[in-house]
């Protein structure tokens, strides 16, 4: 058995469902339920006796204590995190609790479980961190991608916490012996994306018939990972990673923002054309950039695929067409995530960023 932290929002939420596909393995599934937890994004696994879900924060040492004593798991993987800029820069101390307070306390108890089992156990044992490709800062356009030991320089709130939280995870590791794995992956997309991301957020206003916003002018460039293609390297990475070492997750695929903007609408014409033809791109704004917007990520995976073997199965084609695929054929979805507080998220986060349309 392994568990979970984080595993009803996005990059969580599909770990558990390719996990529980690929093996028989059980799963505890601890989670908050804040506003991008969806219990929707597991609802295929109502009934699963292997997917136990615990509602509840990686803050509460008790409940966590409990957890690790009752059901012993041979790994405690961390997806819990809050993890959108935006939100960081209107309300940086949510992202200071969780992700470096609550990676804290979840440390803590995980060591005190940790040194208390048997020898064979204790061995065998792993924490494996799941960390984001924005703690290593910003790039120019001709810098080499990051590396694992790229220098740490966090620009935005919520990347300062989780270069935090690394750090956190890292000396325990150095202190106390901890048995750590961590991976920093760069932008996911796929299924199951809350839509305030630029992916799904495209998508949803598009069918919408609402403006497409594009910070600046659109050229900040990232390197895109098929969520499903990140599973596969987190599976691999708690088979064979070696205890104490970082693996950088990417996908090798640099786009401009404003590329991706327009492959959505692309493929929208081509999957669900408008009545009048047009294009969706005609729904493209521009909006005021967001403060200390980052140039370029980009990631060099070239460890994990010399070490583990790992690369990552889909281009952005195949990987952005299955996408768009899944948010057409899964509408329901989106109106449930669609609540109050998204909709008043949105309107605070865009409703003084002016623009024209393009």
């Amino acid at each position: 058995m392994i568990l979970v932290t984080g595993g009803a929002g996005f990059i969580g939420a599909n770990f558990v469902l390719d996990w529980l596909a690929q093996t028989d393995e059980s799963i505890i599934n601890l989670d908050a339920l804040t506003y991008a937890g969806n219990l929707d994004n597991l609802s295929s696994l109502e009934g699963d006796a292997r997917h136990l879900f615990v509602h509840g924060d990686i803050s509460d040492t008790t409940l966590l204590s409990n957890l690790l004593a009752t059901h012993q798991p041979r790994a405690v993987l961390n997806f819990a995190a809050e993890s959108h800029v935006d939100r960081s820069i209107l309300g940086p101390e949510d992202f200071i609790q969780t992700n470096i307070v609550g990676t804290f306390k979840l440390l803590e108890t995980v060591r005190a479980h940790w040194n208390n089992l048997p020898a064979d156990a204790k061995k065998n044992f792993r924490f494996l961190h799941v960390s984001t490709d924005e703690v290593y800062g910003s790039l120019t356009k001709d810098e080499p991608a990051f590396t694992e030991t790229h220098r740490y320089e966090p620009n935005s709130p919520y990347s300062a916490s989780k270069a935090a939280s690394d750090h956190l995870v890292r000396s325990y590791h150095h202190t106390y012996g901890l048995p750590v794995l961590t991976t920093n992956c760069s932008n996911n997309y796929g299924p199951y994306h809350f839509p305030e991301k630029l992916i799904p957020l495209m998508i949803v206003n598009a069918l919408a018939g609402k403006p497409l916003p594009v910070y600046g002018d659109g050229q900040q460039i990232r390197d895109w990972l098929y969520v499903k293609d990140h599973c596969s390297a987190i599976r691999r990475v708690l088979e064979a990673g070696i205890s104490g070492e970082v693996y950088n997750v990417g996908g090798w695929n640099e786009k401009p923002n404003l590329d991706i903007v327009h492959t959505v609408c692309s493929l929208l014409d081509e999957l669900r054309p408008k009545t009048d033809r047009q294009s969706y791109n005609a729904q493209i704004t521009y909006v005021t950039d967001r403060p200390g917007h980052d140039r370029r990520y980009a990631i060099d995976a070239s460890k994990i695929e010399r070490e583990l073997g790992w690369k990552p199965a889909e281009t952005f084609e195949t990987g952005i067409r299955k996408t768009v695929m899944w948010y057409l054929d899964n509408q329901p979805w989106v109106a449930n995530v669609q609540s109050g507080n998204y909709r008043e998220w949105l309107t605070k986060n865009y409703a003084e960023r002016s623009g024209t349309s393009t």
